[in-house]
């Protein structure tokens, strides 16, 4: 299964966007730069999602601050064929459900921090 996601961020403006090769992409006048999934906690606050699953569903959550300034954007399911995104916004619950996918991959993106991974098994 392919379930890694390529994605490049503008270190001038912030904007995110997801790529299917590695060509280079510009916004604000400057090579946007890739965004590299972290696996392994090493900070203070914690961002690696985790889930539990719930009959036919997995229930995922990021035990994170979601304070203005420092939050968890988004989650994301990433199977071969599917995809599903939970946009997430400051003084909500970091968390999301999604379809049990085996194999499939769960990302979440820390508005400070960067990309996070989780495979489920």
């Amino acid at each position: 299964m392919n379930n890694e996601i390529k994605l490049k961020k503008c270190l001038k403006c912030g904007n995110i966007v997801r790529v299917k090769n590695n060509s280079k992409v510009m916004c604000c006048d400057s090579e946007m730069i890739d965004i590299k999934p972290n696996t392994e906690e090493c900070a203070i606050e914690k961002h690696l999602p985790v889930y539990e699953k719930v009959e036919d569903e997995i229930y995922v959550t990021v035990n994170h601050v979601m304070e203005k300034e420092h939050y968890i954007e988004w989650i994301m399911l990433v199977s071969d064929n599917k995809e599903y995104v939970v946009k997430l916004y400051p003084e909500q619950e970091a968390q999301a459900r999604f379809p049990y996918i085996q194999g499939s991959t769960i990302y979440a993106y820390c508005n400070k921090h960067g990309l996070w991974k989780t495979e489920v098994k």
